[in-house]
Parts: structure tokens; sequence; C-alpha cells
């Protein structure tokens, strides 16, 4: 039975199409289950009727045409109650519905399985037989397994558009629900950014000069059978006959009368050169991969890499330059860093990708940008949306396509009144960030993009409490040098003297991947990461301090600090290092004092050794985005637990009092450097924890500030009180939405703001 799953499998991904995909899961299930019928029932977007889809064995004019209520018929009971129905007389049943289109009439036996992705019923998967009788164990199992194969197909499915003929209302606005990843609205014209040399993320577009599209090719090819040539060459001697006919494999793959004129003739029918490239491409290894043959099967390896090789070739002669349009709304199966840079900034109205989460390093990058984007959204048909006019919620974490004027008319309205909001908000640029009773707290900024200065010295920042200086890293295909480095540091601190800019050493690892330095481990956030990657550097690290001090000459408004600390030897080992490393700066005959060091605390290990590094360090700093991560162990960039990740859990709360405890103790300054800070209800409950500065996007300063100067301190440690005594992350959460409602703030609560 695994063999039979196996090769299913295999043949329902390499369909040419999910109308193939669903006729062959649906002929193979039934010949492999012995049964008369197996039929599939898929959700349309409205979400309130199944549609058959496939069958072998019910009448074939009715797939396509017969559909049932979400809670009409078993197959309506299967997906309400998210559970297999096995039935020996589906007559009998209450919830049976008869269909006559569908010539069901003969088959009592009846076993119907939910087809679920990430928690949601995209469909019904059901098998039928004329004896009544219920369907044993092994064959419910078996459904049950192919069910979760088919998932990720039609979820697939969704995401490619490919589902989008399901919809019998096609002029109804399509909303694509995923998380928020950083708050605001925007409006504008959907932009596809694609990785290179990634086949399945190149588009469909029309070709504007087709001749144009077929002389690209032919150059790119050119080039490629020159590349392999050359390789071929360079591997006389080192391979046997064998391995070296590869080679003459390739080149006659490319040859005009195989693979290259079948590209031509797709580039003829009306695709663009990079589109032709992929249908052929696809094509060739789907075939491959159905041969019994395991040599041949191997081969699809061989026409992907070639596929990728001219793929890279049309690319990198750039055949086509990317065009933004003034309000361009970024798209993506996954957006990184790196890609948002090569986008002119002024054009980037708004973000939506696919993978991610709220607290991944785009979303983050994002923020810091004041970029409306939203994550996770693994329904969006990318190809499709491409030109399209699409709103970005950033609030609730959608993208809506083919609104009505009505849906468009209250986006602008909330656009408009947020830019209200935030000029209401600029009066309090100049004035500190003080209760109403007096007390007062520091509110700085974390910065990692040149274009950060402007924006938070507008906004009245403080100083800087995470410069992320891993950003410039990312930006280059090589490690920058000690002068390059120096030259980004000081105009960081000069831009904020006389106030303290506070920079991170690098901190790659996890989530933040260096092109020209990668780091492949199978739990990353687990692995070589922060202090680890350059206490095993010291070369790396040494280079980067003296840069750091040699920037701040004249200035002494320079701090530095540790990440991903777990212990006091670790710090002690840094702070060794970081003490040579001035050492050497002053031999120089640069005059710098030595800077204070700090540790950020964004580890359990480091929350119960808090005392011990505070009586080592200078300062301390908790990350709160790590620091949630690891105390409830929850991968904040994976979307199928990201509702889990919560600052308000009361583990997160009661940590962070451990921190604040230590550092009082010891009589060290405490901060926060961790998204926490930049909202108003956390800032608020960290103010009356004792933190003494927060260090927040500049986006959201002005709205931190706006809330702390409107309550007393008394208010927000009654506050702190009362949640502290909570014991669900869910229920604390609203409470301080609903204190701060009562207090009059409720319009800098983001999740308000939308429609």
């Amino acid at each position: 039975m695994l063999d039979t799953l196996r090769r299913i499998v295999q043949e329902v991904n390499s369909a040419a199409d999910l109308k193939s995909a669903l006729d062959l899961m649906a002929r193979r299930v039934r010949d492999a289950m012995g049964t008369e019928v197996c039929s599939i029932y898929l959700l349309d977007s409205s979400g309130q009727r199944y549609v058959l889809m496939a069958s072998e064995g019910l009448k074939r004019e009715a797939i396509g045409r017969v559909s049932l209520g979400i809670a009409e018929g078993l197959i309506g009971q299967v997906g309400l109650r998210e559970e297999p129905i096995n039935l020996e007389d589906a007559f009998v049943h209450p919830k049976f519905h008869y269909l006559s289109e569908t010539g069901e009439d003969p088959f009592h036996a009846f076993l119907g399985v939910p087809v679920m992705h990430h928690g949601r019923v995209l469909g019904v998967l059901v098998v039928q037989q004329r004896d009544a009788r219920r369907f044993d164990q092994s064959e419910e199992a078996f459904l049950v397994t192919i069910s979760a194969q088919l998932s990720a197909v039609v979820a697939h499915a969704r995401a490619t558009g490919a589902l989008d003929d399901l919809d019998t209302q096609e002029l109804l606005p399509k909303i694509y629900d995923g998380q928020p990843g950083a708050s605001g609205a925007a409006i504008g014209t959907a932009v596809l950014l694609f990785p290179p040399a990634d086949l399945g993320s190149v588009p469909d577009r029309e070709p504007e000069n087709i001749d144009a599209e077929v002389s690209l090719l032919e150059s790119a090819l050119m080039r490629v059978r020159t590349d392999v040539r050359a390789l071929a060459d360079r591997a006389k001697g080192r391979l046997g006959n064998e391995e070296q006919a590869l080679f003459d494999v390739y080149l006659r793959m490319l040859d005009k009368h195989a693979l290259a004129g079948e590209i031509v003739a797709k580039i003829r029918e009306g695709h663009w050169a990079q589109g032709a490239l992929r249908i052929v491409i696809e094509a060739h290894i789907r075939n491959f991969e159905l041969m019994d043959d395991e040599y041949l099967r191997e081969r699809a390896a061989d026409v992907r890499d070639l596929g990728r090789r001219v793929l890279a070739e049309l690319q990198s002669r750039n055949r086509r330059v990317q065009e933004f349009p003034e309000q361009s709304i970024l798209l993506g199966e996954e957006i990184t860093p790196t890609m948002l840079m090569e986008v002119p900034q002024d054009r980037i109205k708004g973000i939506a990708a696919v993978q991610g989460s709220r607290n991944s390093h785009m979303a983050i990058v994002a923020r810091a940008m004041g970029i409306p984007t939203v994550v996770g959204a693994q329904g969006m048909p990318l190809k499709q949306l491409d030109g399209k006019e699409v709103i970005v919620d950033g609030f609730r974490g959608r993208l809506v396509a083919n609104a009505s004027v009505e849906l468009k008319q209250q986006f602008e309205a909330i656009i408009a009144e947020e830019l209200t909001l935030q000029a209401g908000l600029e009066k309090l640029r100049e004035l500190p960030a003080e209760t109403e009773d007096g007390y007062r707290i520091q509110v700085q900024v974390n910065t990692g993009l040149m274009t950060d200065i402007s924006r938070s010295l507008e906004r009245g920042a403080e100083g800087v409490g995470l410069y992320r200086t891993e950003i410039p890293f990312m930006m280059r295909d090589r490690f920058p040098s000690e002068e390059e480095q120096r030259q980004i540091y000081r105009e960081q601190l000069q831009a904020f003297a006389p106030y303290p800019v506070t920079m991170r050493t690098l901190d790659v690892g996890g989530d933040k991947a260096l092109p020209y330095f990668p780091i492949k481990e199978e739990n990353p956030f687990l692995g070589w990461r922060g202090i680890r990657v350059t206490l095993d550097h010291p070369e790396i690290f040494m280079v980067q301090v003296r840069a750091m001090l040699k920037a701040s000459q004249g200035l002494d408004n320079l701090r530095i600090m540790l990440p991903m600390v777990t212990s006091v030897f670790e710090a002690e080992d840094a702070q060794h290092l970081i003490h040579r490393a001035w050492l050497e700066v002053c031999e120089e005959g640069i005059d710098v004092p030595m800077p204070p060091v700090g540790v950020m605390i964004e580890v359990p290990a480091a929350v119960y050794q808090a005392r011990a590094l505070a009586q080592r360090v200078d300062f301390l700093s908790v990350g709160t985005n790590d620091l949630t991560q690891y105390l409830l162990a929850v991968d904040r960039n994976n979307r199928q637990v990201a509702d889990l990740y919560n600052s308000y859990h009361p583990a997160v709360l009661h940590a962070l009092m451990l921190v604040v405890e230590a550092a009082r103790e010891e009589e060290k300054p405490v901060s926060v450097c961790g998204e926490m800070a930049g909202e108003p209800g956390s800032a608020l409950l960290l103010t009356a924890m004792g933190f003494q500065a927060l260090s927040m996007n500049a986006s959201n300063l002005l709205k931190v500030k706006a809330a702390i100067r409107k309550v007393k301190i008394g208010f927000a440690r009654k506050l702190l009180n009362e949640v502290l005594a909570m014991d669900n992350g869910e229920v604390i959460s609203s409470y301080v939405d609903l204190q701060l409602e009562k207090a009059g703030l409720g319009e800098l609560l983001h999740h308000r703001r939308s429609v």
C-alpha cells in the first residue's frame, strides 16, 4: 500500500494542471481501493459551496456543475465535523442529500474525509460502493493519508489562481487572509517579485515583441552552450567517459530540434521567453519523473539544471527592466530584505508575501520603513494578481483584490484617517515621553537602514536602542571592509549625537543569512547564530569592533551590545576581544574611550542569569521577539503556530519582571528593543515594570509617546498588577486594549483601524 501511495502522490504532483491532478487522483484512488466511485468536492472561493470537481464512477456531466451548500448533505457534514464519516448505508443517514444529476442511486457504502490545510477545510474526498458495508480501518487510514497529500495540491492551486474557475461571481471582492506584518493600509498596483533562476516563480506574461523574445532566448542558449563546453573541457582527465558524456547530453538537449525548438514554439504561441522556458522545462521534468526506470527518472534533475542555467542567463542580461508604478504593492512567495532594498523606496506603498510571519526579519524591516505589510497570505494567486489593483490591509493582515467602489472608498478613508492621526502626533516630536504626573522614560529607535535616520530624527528619537549591523552585511556580496564599516557606523553615530547609539554586533543565523556566508542547519534558531558565530570567528568580530570604535572618535556616544548571549563566559570572552580591539585602536593613535558594553536578554538562560550578567556588563537590553519565541517554543516565522506567538503571555511578562529586578539590584540600566516596545499597550506595561528606555521602529515612536503622555504612572502600574495576576495571554491582550479604550487611547490601537 505504501508503494501505491507513493506512486499516486508522484503522479499527482507531476500532473500538468489541477484538473489533470484531480482526475488522476480520483482514478488512482478508486483503482487502489477497489471501490466503484471516488469523487473530489472542493470549496469555492466564497467558502459556501462544495463543487464536484472530479469523479470516477459518477456521471461525467455532473462534474463542475453539481454543488452542495456548506452544511448540506453528507459532504457538508464531513466538512463541518472536520473528520471522516464512514457509513454502511448512506441512504438512511439523516443528513443524506440525494443528487439525481450524479447518478449515485446504486451506491450505499460511503466514506468521506475532509481535505484540510493549515486548519481550514478545502474540500472533501469521497469513495462509494454498491454493497452496504463499512470501509475497514486500513481503507479509512489510506484515504485520510491521500487527503493530506491532496490538500497540498489544492492549497497550491488556490495560491496560483488555478481554482478561480470555481468562482461563480468573478467580480466580487477577493480577500486573501494572512497576518499583519506592519500596520497601515495602502492601495496600488501589484508588482510580482520573484527570486532569480527560480523557474517555479516565473509569472505568465505576454511578449511585447515575439521576435525580440526569440532573439533573447537564442542568445541565452548560446551562452549556456559555451558554458557547458567550458565545463566539459575543465572536466577532462578528472571524469570517466560515462560522466563526460553527460555534457554531450546537455548540448544535445539544447539543440534547436530539442528543448530550444519547443521553447521557441511556446514563444510563438504568445509567451515571453522566461515563461516559455518554464512551461517546457516543467513539462519535461514531469515526464521524466513518471518514468519507471530509475536512471531515466534521475534525468529530470538534468533538465531542471539546464532550465535554471538558461533562466539565469535570461535574467542576468536584465532582458526586461522591472517597472514599479508610483503606487506599487510588492507581491511574492517570499520577499527578503535584500529584495526589498532593490526596489525604489519611494514607490513601495505596501507588501504582501505568501511566506513569513509578523516577526520575520522582512516584516521587521517593513515596519522600520513604515510600509503596510501582510505576511503568510498563503491563498494569494500571485501570477493572476500581477499588474492588478489591490489593497493591503496591514491592520488585519489581508490582501483585497477586485474591491468594489464602496470598499475602496472605505480604505481610502482609513488611509486618510491614519495620515491625519500621524499629522496630529507631530506636535509631540520635541516633547518628552513623560506621564501626566512627571514619570520620564526614554524613547529610542531601532535602525539598520540609512533611510531610518531622517525618519527617526523627524519623530524626536532620543538615540538608537538597537542598530542592526547585519543589514549592511546583507546588502553586499562579501564581508564589508573595516573602512567601509567605519563609514557606515560613523553616519549613524554622527546623526544621533549626542544621544547614545547602541550597536549590536553581527547577528546572523536563524532567519538572517548572508549569501556569501551560508549557514545551513536543520534547526537554525537553536543553532549557530549571534555571538556564537562571532566568537568562533574573532577575525570578523575584531574588524567590526575596531570599525565601531574608530567611527565613534570625537562623538563618544557608542554603546556595543552582544546578541544571543546564553552564559557569562560568552559575555566575558566577547569583552576580552572588545578590550583587545580598543587597545589596538589606541595604539594607532586614535583617542576613543572604552564604550559601555551590554548584552541582549533574548533566551531563557539569560533571563535566569540576568543578575550575573549585569554584574559583568554595563547595561542589559531585552529582545522580546526572540525571548517570546524561545519561552513559548514557537518559531516566529512558522505560520502554522503563529497564533501561539503572544508577547502578552504570562511567562513573557513574568520573565521581563525578573530581568528588571536583576538590573535594579545591580543598579544597571535596562531597556527593551523588541517589538513590544513599539505597541502602546505593551509599552505602558514595560514603563510600569521599570524599564528606563524603550526602543522601537520610528513609525511607532509618536504613538508610544502619545500613550505615555496621556496617562499617569499609577494607571500603568495598576494595569500591570492586574495583568500579572491573569493566566491567559489572549485575555491579557484584550484587557489591555479595553483599558486603553477607556483611557481615550483607542485611536492608537492598530487593529481597530480596519473595515
